[in-house]
C-alpha cells in the first residue's frame, strides 16, 4: 500500500473486497440451487373450436376436449367471423371501447371481466354484462361468455393459441359437440335469418 500525505490508499482494497463478498452473496446460493428442471416444458398449443350453429366453445388439446361452455355469438346483423385465428393478446378485467365510449373495467361492462383478443382488429372472446344472450345470435360478433366460464377459460389459454370459429356443422362439430346440441344449432340458424 502507499502513503499519500500520510494516508493508507485503502480505498481500492475496501472497494474490492466489498465487490467480492456482494459476488459471492449472489452466486453461492445459486450454486446450492438444484439444477433438475421443474418445469415440464412448454404446454402443446391449445385449439378454441367454436360453433356458430351450436352456441358452444371446446377447448381441445391433442385432439382432446378438455372444457366446453355455452357461449353467444354474433347476431345477424353483424355475424362472428368464420375461419382460424390466433389469440394476440389475454386482458383481466379490461376496460371497454365503443365507437367514442369508454367503460372503465368492471363486471357491469359490455366485456365483462376478461378479454382474448384475436388477430382480427376488434374481434375477441369476452364475458358478458348480458348473461341472458349466452346460447343466442346475440352479440356485435364477439364471443361472449358469462363472466364466470370467461375466467376459466382465460387460465387455460396462452397467446399463440388457436381459434377455430366455425359456421356450420361439419363431421368435426358434429363429433365434438354431439347431436344433443342440434335444436340450439336449428335455434341460432333461425335467429340468424330473422325467424
Amino acid at each position: 500500500m502507499k502513503r499519500a500525505g500520510g494516508k493508507l490508499e485503502a480505498g481500492w482494497f475496501w472497494t474490492a473486497s466489498v465487490a467480492a463478498v456482494l459476488i459471492l452473496t449472489v452466486a453461492v446460493p445459486s450454486f446450492s440451487q438444484s439444477t433438475a428442471k421443474t418445469d415440464k416444458g412448454p404446454r402443446a398449443r391449445r385449439v378454441v373450436l367454436v360453433s356458430i350453429v351450436d352456441c358452444r366453445l371446446a377447448v381441445m388439446e391433442n385432439g382432446k376436449v378438455l372444457a366446453y361452455f355455452p357461449v353467444a355469438v354474433g347476431a345477424a346483423v353483424s355475424p362472428s367471423p368464420t375461419g382460424e385465428f390466433e389469440i394476440v393478446n389475454r386482458v383481466a378485467n379490461p376496460a371497454y371501447y365503443h365507437e367514442g365510449v369508454v367503460m372503465a373495467a368492471s363486471a357491469n361492462s359490455p366485456v365483462g371481466t376478461r378479454w382474448i383478443g384475436l388477430n382480427l382488429k376488434g374481434y375477441g372472446i369476452h364475458g358478458t354484462n348480458a348473461p341472458r344472450s349466452i346460447g343466442r345470435a346475440a352479440s356485435h360478433g364477439c364471443i361472449r361468455l358469462k363472466n364466470r366460464d370467461v375466467e376459466r377459460l382465460f387460465a387455460m389459454l396462452r397467446v399463440g393459441d388457436v381459434v377455430e370459429i366455425r359456421g356450420e356443422r361439419d363431421d368435426e362439430i358434429a363429433q365434438v359437440f354431439g347431436g344433443a346440441a342440434d335444436e340450439a344449432a336449428e335455434r341460432v340458424t333461425a335467429e340468424m335469418n330473422g325467424q
